[in-house]
């Protein structure tokens, strides 16, 4: 791996992530928001239905190394539907790390779900560790080995109001989004992300894939590049808010 910018050279994820501590100091009212997303040349989310042909093995060291600095790590309904997901913190090694920073082992993790339309036999509710909190409009849910909360809203999920419930009611200083690509919009229309992480795959791929970002979005939203990074052809890029 190597630096672009700012100060080219040789580098690794440690070295980029150590100083990166997005916990301290806080909104009072919400958590610090970052996005982690991956897109092809051409703006694409997935390809085949899910991420997991586009993410380089870099690009998935990466990812599990951004959910050590986070509280919670949020999704969409889609995303878990698409990819499944297992536990946060799957690494033991992981977990330590983060204990040793003074962070619960397990990440909490979110998912916004209006309708409650999830695969729970996937691997994050089967697998008995961790805790698991769905913002959705139902107000049942099945029983799973993973401790499962659900926070009942009447109408259409605000992800404003989503962020301050994890402020306030769950002490979440920083969440951590991986999509999809209507809720990363959703918190774009809003103003809500301090800091966007994207990596950038070298392929196209067309079709009728979605794109990184959908919904209905203000005209114009500006980020000021923060850092710039290179592995095997991948560009992992970090944004921020002017």
């Amino acid at each position: 791996m190597r630096r672009l910018f700012p100060d080219p050279g040789p580098t690794d994820l440690d070295a980029e992530l150590d100083s990166y501590l997005p916990i301290e100091n806080p909104p009072d009212h919400r958590p610090r928001v970052a996005v982690n997303m991956v897109t092809t040349l051409d703006g694409r989310a997935a390809q085949g239905g899910n991420t997991k042909q586009l993410g380089s093995k870099t690009d998935t060291e990466h990812l599990l190394a951004l959910r050590t600095r986070f509280d919670a790590v949020m999704i969409g309904g889609g995303t878990m539907r698409a990819e499944r997901y297992g536990r946060i913190i799957s690494r033991p090694e992981n977990r330590k790390r983060r204990e040793e920073e003074g962070l619960s082992a397990d990440a909490l993790a979110v998912i916004v779900s209006g309708d409650l339309d999830l695969p729970f036999d996937a691997p994050l509710f089967t697998d008995g560790s961790g805790r698991v909190l769905i913002f959705t409009r139902k107000d049942e849910a099945p029983q799973t080995e993973t401790p499962v909360d659900l926070i009942t809203v009447e109408g259409l999920i605000d992800t404003s109001d989503v962020l301050t419930h994890l402020r306030v009611e769950e002490n979440v200083r920083a969440v951590l989004c991986e999509g999809g690509p209507r809720l990363f919009g959703q918190l774009v229309a809003g103003d809500l992300i301090d800091d966007f992480f994207l990596t950038t795959t070298p392929v196209m791929t067309g079709g009728d894939a979605p794109h990184i970002l959908e919904g209905n979005l203000p005209d114009r939203v500006d980020f000021r590049l923060e850092s710039l990074l290179e592995a095997d052809g991948d560009l992992f890029a970090r944004y921020g808010r002017p």
